[in-house]
């Protein structure tokens, strides 16, 4: 049997894992997990089958991808309904960088940006 990879959960460091988790949690409507008392202190956030992972940065500032190399999304989130999630988002008052669009690269797609400055796209692939 072939192995098969299956999913895959975002690791964002952050300056306060606690205020992150705030905004995910009130904004975008995930589910807050806290492991602060263990090794390696993180935050795990849920919505549906997606999961990310909080580590503290240790001092450091975020610096989104788009910052440190010209360009790119700190994540991207699979979903077929975009245009839905996007009326959520901004109803939630998220900031919209991008707003649902065809992309030249064949993606149907959005992109916020998180409390962090992260840019995470919400698309689906069309074929």
């Amino acid at each position: 049997m072939k192995p098969e990879l299956l999913e895959s959960h975002s690791v964002f460091p952050t300056l306060d894992m606690r205020r992150t988790a705030a905004f995910y949690e009130e904004k975008l409507k995930f589910r807050v997990v806290e492991y602060l008392d263990v090794a390696e202190p993180h935050v795990c956030l849920y919505r549906d089958s997606t999961e990310i992972i909080l580590t503290q940065s240790n001092g450091q500032k975020v610096i989104p991808n788009r910052e440190l190399y010209g360009y790119g999304y700190d994540a991207y989130f699979i979903t077929k309904q975009q245009e839905e999630l996007e009326q959520e988002l901004i109803d939630a008052g998220v900031t919209i960088v991008r707003s649902f669009h065809h992309s030249d690269y064949n993606n149907k797609e959005f992109v916020i940006e998180d409390i962090d400055g992260r840019w995470i796209a919400f698309g689906f692939k069309q074929g």
